[in-house]
């Protein structure tokens, strides 16, 4: 994945959007980060004439009527609606237009907030020629979905299994965060379902067939429109490591998950070439909250830039309807972890590095433009209010059950809530329905969902807000340490840039 690993605190908004201020300017928004600032490296997405673009255009006020208008206006600016969220007041459109943007503007007024390309190479998934079925294909259809029910096996709630499974002895970062102990309490409740917005998860794997909820999962990555086929892995098996460790079953075959009694249902957000534009993140946070899922796990930053930054009109926009998808679905009672990065980062001070991997979807990497950034640019969704942001652990020494951070972790001082086992985890993958390991704040993510849906299972009224201010109570405190090499940790032992308010922990979550 182009993405390979593949925001913190901040107060969860109670209503249903909180729509960004920033003014219009040509159809785009143009917000400053701050006047004391640089401003953020430009760059340009070139739309010409013929060429299938895909494009984000927000609403000014999310609701169904404003949507409407926005829908009209596309369609008067020569563009194509692929997909219409009418309850965050988001519309993807594809256009062959080059003045599409200033043109849906001045056909929708005042009723368009911001629009911008949502990546910057040309649409492959195609067009679809008419209007689909699909619930929240377009305003006139809202209110028309429903929950879907689950079709497996219903089995007792929290009812911790007697034995081991074969490799359970293998999985250090289990004993790490106490899920072995919690798991004398719970093994997570049926009614729990965790979304792993992810690759797709292996349906016929033993370790993972048993939690998989068919009728909730969901494939995001056709232009970012809702598809009830095609959510299983095709190209990556990163989403089935994902999903292993937060709910791999146990039934005496492989590994165990942190909450081996939960369901799981595979959210696909990325495509078959590895990338996930905002269009598909969009798409899966949203049907997260129509679906009622309780969690969500997002090992990934969305494509095609590492950081969205707010003063540049394209990425303003893109990022805008990623932060109301995220918010409405929190509305909706979803609790979102997500990966903090791969780039060994200080998040809180992006005056202290280039980003020089984006726009990552071009051919090659020259086409890759090295960005000065501002407070301005963000690692979305991690970095985005209400989201539970995962720094990554390594054993060190090895074979022991100390820890220090990950090389390659991000890091920052109120951007990390907690820190989870990372490096060299094993997990279920595709080839062979087996299983294999691998590093990355991905693999970390998936332990702090894992103790959500366990939490979750115990405290099945706590609500994002409660279940985020309980989890980093309960971690573990970790000190900085005293590492004499690589990047410097500040802050005291309750809350610092490398672990955050600490270790995740299993057992108290449960207790």
């Amino acid at each position: 994945m182009p993405n390979a690993f593949i925001r913190r605190r901040g107060t969860i908004a109670v209503a249903a959007v909180a729509l960004a201020t920033a003014a219009v300017c040509g159809g785009q928004a143009a917000s400053a980060a701050t006047t004391a600032e640089p401003v953020s490296t430009p760059v340009e997405i070139r739309t010409p004439d013929g060429l299938l673009m895909s494009y984000i255009v927000n609403a000014r006020i999310a609701n169904p009527g404003q949507t409407l208008v926005v829908e009209a206006a596309v369609e008067a600016a020569g563009g194509v609606v692929v997909q219409s969220w009418p309850q965050i007041g988001v519309v993807v459109a594809h256009s062959k237009v080059s003045t599409f943007r200033a043109d849906v503007v001045a056909k929708g007024g005042n009723a368009v907030e911001s629009v911008g390309a949502s990546r910057t190479v040309a649409v492959t998934e195609g067009t679809p020629e008419a209007v689909g079925a699909s619930w929240g294909r377009g305003a006139a259809d809202y209110m028309k979905g429903a929950k879907k029910a689950w079709n497996g096996d219903v089995e007792a709630d929290a009812t911790p299994a007697d034995g081991t499974d074969p490799r359970e002895a293998e999985q250090w970062d289990m004993k790490m965060i106490k899920a072995d102990q919690a798991h004398a309490i719970t093994d997570g409740s049926r009614n729990v379902l965790v979304g792993v917005l992810d690759s797709g998860i292996d349906a016929d794997h033993p370790d993972l067939a048993k939690n998989l909820d068919v009728a909730n999962s969901v494939n995001c990555s056709d232009a970012g429109r809702p598809s009830t086929t095609g959510w299983e892995p095709t190209t990556s098996d990163h989403g089935t490591h994902v999903a292993g460790t937060v709910a791999a079953a146990r039934n005496k075959v492989g590994i165990v998950g942190v909450a081996p009694n939960v369901r799981l249902a595979s959210v696909k957000v990325v495509n078959d070439d590895g990338f996930i534009y905002p269009e598909y993140a969009v798409c899966g946070f949203v049907e997260a909250g129509l679906k009622h899922m309780d969690v969500t796990n997002n090992s990934y930053y969305v494509d095609p830039f590492e950081f969205y930054c707010e003063d540049q009109p394209d990425q303003y926009a893109a990022k805008e309807a990623v932060r109301r998808a995220v918010t409405w679905s929190t509305t909706q009672g979803v609790v979102h972890a997500a990966a903090a990065g791969n780039s060994a980062h200080d998040l809180a001070d992006k005056s202290s590095f280039k980003d020089t991997t984006s726009p990552d979807d071009q051919p090659t990497p020259a086409g890759y433009v090295t960005r000065t950034l501002n407070s301005g640019c963000e690692d979305i969704p991690t970095e985005l209010d209400g989201v539970v942001t995962v720094s990554s652990m390594q054993r060190f020494p090895a074979g022991t059950m100390d820890s220090r951070l990950s090389a390659f972790s991000n890091r920052g001082l109120g951007k990390i809530d907690v820190a989870a086992p990372g490096s060299s985890i094993l997990s279920t993958i595709v080839r062979d329905n087996g299983y294999g390991t691998k590093s990355g704040t991905s693999m970390a993510s998936p332990h702090v969902a894992g103790v959500l849906a366990l939490m979750k299972s115990v405290h099945p009224t706590w609500t994002p807000a409660q279940m985020i201010e309980k989890l980093r109570q309960q971690a573990d405190d970790k000190a900085c340490g005293t590492a004499t090499a690589g990047p410097v940790c500040v802050g005291p032992v309750e809350d610092n840039s490398f672990f955050g308010e600490g270790v995740v922990d299993a057992l108290h979550a449960v207790s």
